[in-house]
């Protein structure tokens, strides 16, 4: 494998030193690695945020690339460390979920191996920073072309990310905020093709109780300052504010319902 390229995420911190350490690590043991951060600010502990950047991310990926995604609270735990190919990628994960939300229906299996063969950790391994010590280093020996087999017996079963699927129904479509983004645009669960198809008639869109009076097809197709609605670039339904953060406007965040419901003709409706 010719200049292998490994991503990292991490919730360490940009400026972080344990980012440094997990690069000296790889670099040491596989000095013609290529390393691309998708991201080191992923919020502290926050393992949803870290599976929905994934899932948006590395499907726009070569299935070259390794993906070493370090969110990790069980760290020291009895948790595993998980070697994964899920839908042609490749990535090494702890075992909490954050890898789940790339499985697609009607894609082969996930091919799973469960990283327990500590020739190819770092010793001795820290309770604390199996970033450095074990994900690391175990990603330099798979860049150098370590067979996935040698880390450990296949794994039968994982933690799978929980998830609240939207409420489709004919004249109603109930979900809830999925994802914050650096903007503050709230992107929902609701999938952007059932929304399109009931917004064909006069609807009423609602965060938290609060209405969203306007849909757009794009930020610049409102004034600066208006709430709008409308189909992000990942297919959901986004709440957004133009040139401002809807997040703060509407006091929202992860979690906060959202609805989208058709309204009799001759009632007040998108």
């Amino acid at each position: 494998m010719q200049d292998p390229l490994i991503s990292l995420t991490t919730d360490f911190g940009a400026g972080s030193p344990y980012v440094a350490a997990m690069k000296g690590v790889i670099l040491g043991i596989n000095p013609a690695a290529r390393l691309v951060d998708l991201s080191h600010d992923v919020p502290a502990q926050d393992v949803p945020h870290a599976a929905y950047l994934l899932a948006a991310a590395v499907p726009y990926f070569p299935a070259s690339v390794l993906h070493v995604a370090v969110v990790d609270p069980g760290v020291g735990s009895a948790r595993a460390v998980l070697y994964v190919e899920v839908d042609g990628h490749r990535l090494l994960v702890p075992d909490n979920g954050c890898w789940t939300l790339l499985v697609r229906e009607g894609s082969p299996p996930p091919l799973v191996y469960r990283v327990s063969e500590p020739r190819f950790w770092r010793q001795p391994v820290s309770a604390t920073f199996h970033g450095r010590d074990i994900f690391a280093p175990v990603a330099a020996h798979l860049s150098l072309g370590l067979a996935p087999q040698a880390l450990g017996p296949p794994a039968a079963e994982w933690v799978v990310l929980p998830q609240r699927p939207p409420r489709i129904e004919a004249d109603r479509l109930a979900g809830e905020v999925e994802f914050m983004d650096h903007f503050g645009n709230l992107i929902t669960n609701i999938p952007g093709p059932d929304f399109t198809a009931l917004a064909g008639r006069p609807v009423r869109i609602q965060v938290a109780g609060q209405d969203v009076p306007r849909r757009v097809r794009t930020y610049a197709d409102a004034e600066p300052g208006s709430l709008v609605a409308l189909v992000s670039s990942s297919g959901r339904l986004e709440i957004a504010v133009a040139q401002g953060s809807a997040a703060r406007q509407l006091q929202a965040r992860v979690g906060t319902e959202v609805t989208v419901t058709a309204q009799d003709t001759g009632t007040d409706g998108l």
